[in-house]
């Protein structure tokens, strides 16, 4: 079984109701890329870093590519690491799990489509950005991981 797939049905025997994903996207000077929630939004006005929901039959690897495309005008190469997830209920009450990765991606430049700004930040200024908790957690973690390769 392939680990995406294993993750789905994880999520599918723990009562999940909604799949999510989020990508760890960095540049050539390994910055991440966040970007700002329309004010509007659920949970508006703070960083998250690229992703969304799933569309009717698609699994994780198809909605990393999806919303990496809709969300930034990037195209996903490859996804190079698994980094955790999370659970949360959506507006709606479902229950949402999204599951983050660190990724490749080509193209560009940046089309915000869904989101008022974005921002390349460095490693060490990640415990000082206005994003989630939720998304500090995933990005603490990244951290961790680069710095003991």
């Amino acid at each position: 079984m392939y680990f995406c797939e294993f993750l789905e049905n994880k999520a599918k025997n723990e009562g999940i109701n909604k799949l999510v994903v989020g990508a760890v996207i960095t540049n050539e000077n390994g910055e991440i890329l966040l970007m700002k929630r329309k004010q509007d939004d659920f949970m508006g006005g703070i960083f998250e870093i690229p992703g969304g929901n799933a569309e009717e039959g698609e699994g994780i690897y198809d909605i990393l590519k999806r919303e990496i495309k809709e969300e930034t005008n990037f195209d996903l190469t490859k996804v190079i690491s698994y980094i955790n997830y999370f659970d949360y209920l959506s507006r709606s009450g479902k229950k949402c799990r999204q599951f983050n990765f660190k990724v490749e991606v080509t193209g560009g430049p940046i089309v915000l489509t869904e989101h008022d700004t974005y921002k390349w930040v460095k490693l060490d200024e990640i415990e000082a950005q206005d994003v989630s908790n939720e998304i500090k957690e995933c990005l603490m973690i990244y951290k961790f991981n680069e710095s003991n390769r």
